[in-house]
């Protein structure tokens, strides 16, 4: 049985789209037999006749995987776009490095380590890019050392 003009009636009756329109499946021949917006109105106030919910978009595997990415994960291969050094600049990664080891070459001079003089030597090396990292640098002092 054709419900279309049934349907139709029904939503602009309701204010939404056609698809938004349901229809007891027990009730399809009292719809059929309806002609009027009248008789309509009386379907939908009896429940025959409804308007459906709208639709949402369900943002459950964005959570997840924004979870996962707050976790650490998803960085392999496969999810990287840019080159190294757009994702951390060399200049970023120098003034990290620099500051580090500036840091570590204070605390050895205050600790009484190295001497001042030693300090002015290794912080010119470091400067000059010499040390890769700390452990690189304690290794150079602990050979000085010798």
């Amino acid at each position: 049985m054709d419900l279309s003009v049934q349907r139709r009636l029904a939503a602009e009756i309701l204010k939404c789209g056609k698809n938004r329109v349901w229809f007891d499946p027990s009730a399809l021949n009292d719809i059929a037999a309806a002609a009027t917006k009248e008789d309509i109105r009386e379907l939908i106030g009896a429940g025959k006749i409804k308007r459906k919910p709208v639709k949402g978009t369900c943002r459950a595997r964005i959570k997840k995987i924004r979870l996962q990415k707050k976790k650490g994960r998803r960085r392999g291969h496969g999810s990287r776009k840019g080159k190294k050094t757009a994702r951390m600049p060399r200049k970023r990664l120098w003034i990290i490095r620099i500051r580090a080891l500036r840091k570590e070459l204070r605390r050895m001079k205050n600790s009484g380590e190295i001497d001042g003089r030693t300090y002015r030597i290794i912080y010119r090396k470091a400067k000059g890019g010499e040390f890769r990292s700390v452990s690189h640098l304690r290794a150079y002092v602990q050979q000085l050392k010798r």
